[in-house]
């Protein structure tokens, strides 16, 4: 999801900041790379027109002073919500039809004080990563650790694990910002570290750092992931570039996938259902939807919603019927920038993306 800057490296307003992709939308330029595309995205494109109303509003609040919430994810079987925070390694658990989320999993659980992607899988399990080591499993009834895994790697720069998808038969994908690799833990190796010692190194599954583009000033390039619902390939997008890859899960084979009418500067937080991918992009508080080809190696824009609001998105959601985001607010006195943040930190639902 989100990350650090170099420098580590309201319920919405009437009359916030609201920009609904009904017009002409023209591509962005981006100054590390430029994104795949075919001649005709590189035309204005017109996107169809959203709701005319104000589509976000607050569906949860998080208790703290520093929440900074980063990752969010529901439970396929009962459609409670659990949201990170990056700030503290907190884990929130949000029910609907309750306003106020509470405290699932204190900050400081197994020495953990910063938290980064989540992700509920089909057994109950929560799956939460700690960027500066690896990945933890708890058991959802029990809150109980089952096992966890760190990552380590050679050289001076250290790991910065971010998100992480999910496939159906369980395979669990991490991606490292720092190294631009991708981690993978299968559902044997989890069953073994749970019965060894609860402990595991958190195994590389595919290297992307030869395909991603380099620049003097970049620090970080793999943010969000999400799996295909047919799990034969994984989509991940580097952040700084603005473009994004399709990962082959069998062969591992590592395609760029051509954009039309925009790219994923700033993307952070992914999410895909069908052919539907969405996007949080943080620093331009902006909301993403595309139209992927049916193998994935292609992407068309349709929707764009941008708003203040927003507060800096870094995951979204989708669960009973609701789409949730993640209201980071990690530049205002966060991870991304100084300031002051707007409290209580809350959970958006935006309708219309």
């Amino acid at each position: 999801m989100s990350r650090r800057t170099p420098r580590l490296p309201r319920r919405t307003l009437a009359t916030a900041t609201l920009v609904l992709t009904a017009v002409t939308v023209p591509l962005t330029a981006t100054a590390h790379a430029t994104p795949a595309t075919t001649p005709s995205a590189t035309r204005n494109t017109t996107l169809a027109p959203l709701h005319p109303h104000s589509p976000i509003s607050t569906a949860f609040t998080l208790p703290g002073d520093r929440a900074y919430p980063e990752s969010i994810t529901a439970d396929p079987r009962t459609g409670d919500l659990y949201i990170s925070s990056y700030v503290t390694g907190a884990i929130y658990k949000a029910t609907p039809g309750h306003h106020a989320a509470q405290v699932f999993l204190p900050s400081g659980t197994d020495g953990r004080t910063t938290a980064n992607g989540v992700k509920v899988d089909r057994s109950g399990r929560l799956w939460v990563i700690n960027s500066t080591a690896g990945v933890a499993v708890y058991n959802l009834h029990t809150r109980r650790l089952i096992a966890r895994f760190d990552a380590t790697t050679t050289g001076p720069t250290k790991p910065f694990v971010n998100d992480l998808a999910i496939t159906p038969d369980g395979t669990a994908y991490l991606t490292d910002s720092s190294h631009g690799i991708i981690y993978r833990v299968t559902p044997h190796q989890l069953a073994h570290a749970a019965t060894h010692g609860r402990h595991a190194t958190l195994p590389p599954a595919y290297d992307l750092s030869a395909t991603l583009p380099k620049t003097p000033d970049t620090i970080y390039t793999l943010n969000g992931i999400a799996a295909a619902p047919s799990g034969r390939y994984l989509l991940t997008v580097d952040m700084t570039a603005g473009t994004l890859y399709r990962v082959d899960v069998t062969s591992g084979a590592i395609r760029q996938v051509t954009l039309h009418g925009g790219d994923l500067r700033d993307g952070d937080g992914l999410e895909i259902r069908g052919t539907t991918l969405w996007a949080t992009h943080n620093r331009s508080n902006t909301l993403t939807r595309w139209r992927l080809s049916d193998d994935g190696t292609t992407a068309h824009l349709e929707r764009r919603l941008t708003d203040a609001s927003l507060q800096t998105p870094t995951s979204i959601v989708h669960s009973h019927g609701r789409t949730y985001v993640t209201r980071s607010q990690f530049t205002k006195g966060g991870p991304m920038g100084p300031g002051t943040p707007q409290k209580p930190f809350t959970v958006a639902a935006v309708n219309g993306i």
